[in-house]
């Protein structure tokens, strides 16, 4: 069993109020969070949706327009988030079934995330343990001294050819991700990505380059970047028939 966790519950705290809720925000006629749902669906082996939301006012409006998809009959389970993403997408393993065997966690402010990359994904995982989109940084990173200001410092070189710019989504061995985040949440640490979890408990990752556009919604101009983008790439899919969500 496949199972898709979609997180929706972060607070957007820098899109300064430009809207009420970046993950339902109008993006060409659509709802961000609709197209990472259709995404998957495309892909065509998930069989399950959990999708992690802020509190009961999001869920009930997050249910609105996924009225207007078509799951094909897939079961959407809904879990309550917490105060930081670490601790939503540990609620959203949590409530995995029993028969749960491949999980790919994905930020639902990435809505331009591609069926192509997630079946990428999903064939990295017939080798590996775990798989994540990324991208090598083209920039010129530098590293600045610890508990240093920004003025007459002396800036640490990075081997460029080195980094790489992870994404979402990022997908694994359920029992693997799992045993990680039970690690984090028992020993207190932080992370900020999940290949993070995973190499807390000494586990590797497979690096999947994802050659397409996939930025993360963060600020107000990221609005009319992704409308660019979808409209360069022409994908703006007519509502299809509305389908009943379980309760």
């Amino acid at each position: 069993m496949i199972s898709a966790i979609l997180l929706a519950a972060g607070s957007g705290e820098r899109m300064q109020g430009a809207v009420e809720d970046k993950i339902l925000a109008p993006l060409r006629g659509q709802a961000v969070i609709s197209y990472s749902v259709r995404a998957f669906l495309e892909a065509g082996f998930v069989d399950r949706f959990t999708i992690v939301y802020r509190d009961i006012g999001q869920q009930s409006a997050l249910a609105y327009p996924l009225r207007e998809i078509d799951l094909g009959g897939r079961p959407v389970d809904w879990v309550q988030g917490g105060s930081q993403r670490q601790d939503s997408v540990r609620h959203g393993l949590l409530a995995q079934t029993m028969d749960c065997r491949t999980v790919f966690i994905h930020d639902c402010a990435r809505p331009l995330v591609s069926a192509a990359a997630i079946r990428r994904l999903h064939e990295a995982l017939r080798r590996d343990e775990a798989a994540v989109l990324a991208k090598p940084v083209p920039d010129t990173v530098k590293r600045l001294p610890e508990g240093g200001g920004l003025e007459g410092v002396a800036l640490e070189d990075l081997d460029r050819s080195r980094l790489w710019a992870m994404e979402t989504p990022q997908a694994f061995r359920f029992i693997g991700i799992l045993a990680a985040y039970e690690h984090i949440h028992r020993s207190g640490q932080k992370v900020t990505d999940d290949t993070a979890a995973l190499a807390k408990i000494g586990k590797k990752v497979t690096v999947v380059h994802n050659p397409d556009p996939n930025p993360k919604l963060t600020t107000p101009a990221d609005l009319d970047y992704l409308a660019w983008l979808l409209e360069r790439r022409g994908t703006a899919p007519p509502p299809e028939p509305a389908a009943d969500l379980p309760d």
